[in-house]
């Protein structure tokens, strides 16, 4: 049976087929027709919309009421890629990030002791700043429910920011068609996820490397520390990457809308605060 997981395999592999043909016939005459050449880039194309069309009626076809769960993340915080503005939310239905949002830190307005305030994007120069230039980078980043970990992995490096145009320009023409071309876990960096219970996955993405405090199998509550905020993966610059979806798998999986409880879902934008499930006040 051809599942869709093997669709996804044969959309990964059939890239790399075409690219490396396309390098080898500039060295030596392929051994076929040179309309043939094109054939992995024509199936990769027609597989990668299948894709695309299924679990868009996937979804579609299994809507289901948000799922109310804490904020991961304390303090001063700025969405974007929201879907309370729309989905999905960020272009695709892949790896189930149909509700997925993306928060960046904000240092706080009143703070007079050197808090670091988040740099703004950049024409030209510099084209690329620290991690630790942003307030994000280290945040810590909390349990939004009583769950288990099915998945906890922080080996990748956080690289320096794309917030220039030459460096997102470089993200999009180059470093991001490599990362989906290795798959999921090259997209999301170093990453989490959570098993809520009833059908119910949350994913963190984009976590600082070494900065796990959990690994697969253990039990987390709701508001413990799990990990730091960093910039490892497909990312611009140090933020939070965060979503539910209906299963443990980012290639199989269908994206579950949210509610953080106190906040709601923030739109593109805006600025919110945050406080961990523990740290509530009492209703």
């Amino acid at each position: 049976m051809f599942t869709r997981k093997s669709a996804v395999v044969l959309h990964r592999t059939l890239w790399p087929v075409f690219f490396v043909q396309s390098i080898v016939s500039f060295t030596v005459g392929l051994p076929y027709p040179y309309a043939v050449s094109w054939l992995p880039l024509i199936a990769a194309m027609a597989v990668g919309i299948g894709l695309a069309r299924h679990t868009g009626k996937q979804v579609e076809a299994a809507a289901r009421p948000p799922v109310e769960v804490d904020p991961p993340v304390t303090g001063r915080w700025t969405a974007l890629n929201s879907p309370a503005d729309r989905t999905p939310s960020h272009g695709t239905h892949q790896y189930g990030q149909t509700y997925a949002i993306d928060i960046l830190a904000e240092a706080e307005a009143e703070a007079e002791d050197g808090e670091r305030s988040r740099p703004s994007f950049a024409w030209l120069w510099p084209v690329a700043r620290r991690s630790e230039d942003f307030p994000a980078f280290g945040a810590p980043l909390f349990a939004v429910a009583d769950a288990t970990v099915v998945h906890a992995e922080d080996g990748q490096r956080d690289h320096l920011s794309r917030n220039s145009l030459p460096a997102a320009l470089y993200l999009l023409l180059f470093e991001g068609i490599v990362r989906v071309l290795a798959g999921a876990r090259r997209i999301v960096g170093n990453h989490l996820i959570l098993d809520l219970g009833d059908g119910t996955h949350a994913v963190y993405a984009h976590l600082r490397r070494g900065s796990l405090t959990v690994r697969a199998g253990d039990r987390v509550t709701a508001g413990q520390e799990l990990a730091r905020c960093g910039n490892s993966g497909n990312s611009t610059e140090p933020h939070l990457h965060f979503h539910l979806m209906d299963g443990p798998d980012l290639d199989t999986a269908r994206g579950v809308p949210f509610t953080w409880r106190g906040v709601g879902v923030p739109r593109n934008k805006e600025t919110f605060e945050a406080i961990p499930g523990p740290a509530r006040p009492a209703a």
